[in-house]
């Protein structure tokens, strides 16, 4: 598809304080597109939205709370006079052995991830189809494979995954196209975070080219934009991603032999390991929660 001119279109952010979110903000704003950025971290949101170019808000609220994003899509519509993009990006992750998993972290990573990305689609939908627009939900190489000490986080980008291509095919006679991102380790908070664990960094190490590598975060938000300018089914954030959706059937039964092999190898590692949310995001959500509840 030829790519839509983002001058003037309406574009919507969640999880913009930091990362992902925040570089695609500044990005889109560059190129003329008035944003809206939703997210927890108040104060950060102010920041960012004071760097932008363009026309800009922010909204102080969790993409779990189907009300409070309710009112964000009425506010958002009333701000701006319509929605034309909403990228669901908004996510939080936690690692380690399953059996040792935090019950409420392991939850809290399905419910943001999977459940928030299904609460702004349901929120916005009605606007959306109002101008015809787009919903990129942002996914994971995570979605395509399986990796051992990341089983929530796996579950979450598969399921969001999933969700988004069935979206796709109940929304597109209504105008309104659905897209996936994918992205592998990126230069985030979140991924640095995880690398502060000793086993989980190495594992990661110990990966196949070029899964290994951590990337950066410029050129992965850049084929966001360019997604999102061609309303594009898929969007992957490194070159490599897309073969990889030709492979993906064999690699459960690889991860599962390969995998059984390096947990061995790092079990009498594996006691005592951080099971909390992950990096400055995982923090700022720990945090916000305690004081979005009260």
């Amino acid at each position: 598809m030829s790519r839509v001119s983002l001058e003037g279109q309406v574009a919507v952010v969640t999880g913009a304080a930091r990362g992902v979110g925040e570089l695609l903000a500044r990005k889109l704003s560059a190129r003329g597109a008035k944003v809206a950025l939703v997210g927890l971290e108040e104060e950060a949101l102010k920041e960012v939205t004071a760097r932008l170019h363009s026309d800009s808000a922010h909204w102080y609220a969790d993409v779990t709370d189907h009300e409070a994003m309710s009112r964000v899509a009425q506010e958002v519509k009333e701000r701006f006079g319509k929605v034309d993009i909403v990228v669901a990006n908004a996510g939080v992750a936690t690692g380690g052995p399953f059996i040792d998993s935090d019950p409420q972290a392991w939850r809290r990573v399905i419910e943001v991830n999977l459940i928030g990305s299904a609460v702004t689609a349901r929120a916005f939908l009605p606007v959306l189809v109002e101008s015809r627009g787009y919903l990129l939900q942002v996914a994971s190489l995570a979605a395509i494979t399986p990796a051992p000490m990341m089983s929530a986080y796996c579950a979450s980008k598969s399921g969001v995954e999933a969700y988004a291509h069935s979206l796709r095919a109940e929304v597109g006679y209504q105008g309104v196209r659905v897209g996936v991102a994918y992205l592998s380790w990126t230069d985030t908070d979140m991924v640095r975070g995880a690398d502060r664990d000793d086993v989980m960094r190495e594992l990661r190490q110990r990966l196949p080219w070029p899964s290994n590598k951590t990337y950066p975060l410029g050129p992965a938000v850049d084929r966001i934009v360019e997604g999102i300018e061609r309303r594009s089914a898929h969007v992957y954030g490194q070159w490599w991603l897309r073969g990889m959706q030709g492979v993906r059937g064999y690699l459960p039964a690889i991860i599962g032999t390969v995998g059984r092999r390096e947990m061995q190898r790092f079990a009498p590692r594996l006691q005592g390991m951080r099971s909390g949310l992950v990096g400055a995001g995982g923090e700022a959500d720990e945090a916000a929660r305690a004081t979005y509840r009260n």
